[in-house]
């Protein structure tokens, strides 16, 4: 039932160890939280997935295939999509435009095609258009695909960067902190739309988190981890009440207290 599992998996950056033989099983059609302190290996995770970085030791698994070494188009071309901590729009494209080049991966029309304007080039180019109209209305920017990037707010722009990662068509929509800087409203707006897209696309999220909130609000599997170290993995209330956890985030003392 894992859609992605990492077995035994090892980074490292010159003398770091950034992430220790870990093991973890994302289980399809899940909600999935990586949780942890600054630099416990949270985002390297992700890029080790993702292709941007290679592991030294151990296999990420992915529907069958292992993902070690392969690049990041092949891995999107696979069926896994991320968003970043930083958004990364194209500031001076429109929303159209940004989720059109989240759809490059699927189009077939050549060089060829798109300089002498083949009638099957043309199809597709209008097919994409309205492909991602449908994304942004989905993420609820209807109307808003004329706007540039950067004059959206800065909740738009969130929506607009998962409209570009849903345009790859992903199986596994990977989010690294997707409520960072919102307000309470908009992080509230944020979690409904993260379990709605779970629910009306069947795909799998794993996220990375600091707002307990929204962790412990939307997550079914919870895995924390610190110096790299999977400490701990189970329901948010199982990690909640965890003094293991309770120490890396608060102190011993704390964590005492919860014993």
């Amino acid at each position: 039932m894992a859609i992605l599992s990492a077995e035994k998996m090892t980074k490292r950056f010159g003398g770091l160890l950034a992430i220790q033989e870990l093991d973890i099983a994302i289980i399809e059609n899940s909600i999935h939280s990586i949780i942890g302190p600054n630099g416990a290996g949270k985002t390297t995770f992700f890029n080790c997935v993702t292709g941007f970085y290679r592991p030294e030791e151990g296999r990420i698994n992915f529907n069958s295939h292992n993902l070690v070494g392969l690049t990041p188009d092949r891995v999107v071309r696979l069926g896994i999509a991320r968003t970043y901590q930083n958004i990364r729009l194209f500031p001076n494209l429109t929303a159209l435009e940004n989720i059109l080049v989240g759809l490059h991966s699927h189009l077939k029309a050549g060089f060829f095609g798109i300089v002498v304007g083949l009638p099957s080039t043309r199809h597709e180019e209008t097919e994409a258009s309205k492909e991602a109209v449908r994304l942004l209305n989905f993420v609820r920017l209807e109307g808003k695909e004329d706007l540039l990037a950067k004059n959206l707010p800065y909740g738009d722009q969130r929506r607009l960067e998962i409209a570009r990662a849903l345009a790859a068509r992903p199986k596994l929509l990977l989010l690294d902190e997707p409520t960072a800087g919102m307000n309470p409203r908009e992080t509230q707006e944020m979690m409904d739309f993260i379990q709605h897209l779970r629910d009306a696309l069947g795909i799998t999220i794993l996220l990375i988190e600091h707002q307990m909130r929204v962790v412990m609000g939307i997550s079914e599997t919870v895995t924390v981890l610190d110096y790299g170290k999977k400490i701990a993995e189970g329901t948010p209330d199982e990690i909640k009440s965890n003094p293991t956890v309770i120490e890396a985030y608060l102190g011993r003392g704390s964590a005492a207290e919860a014993r």
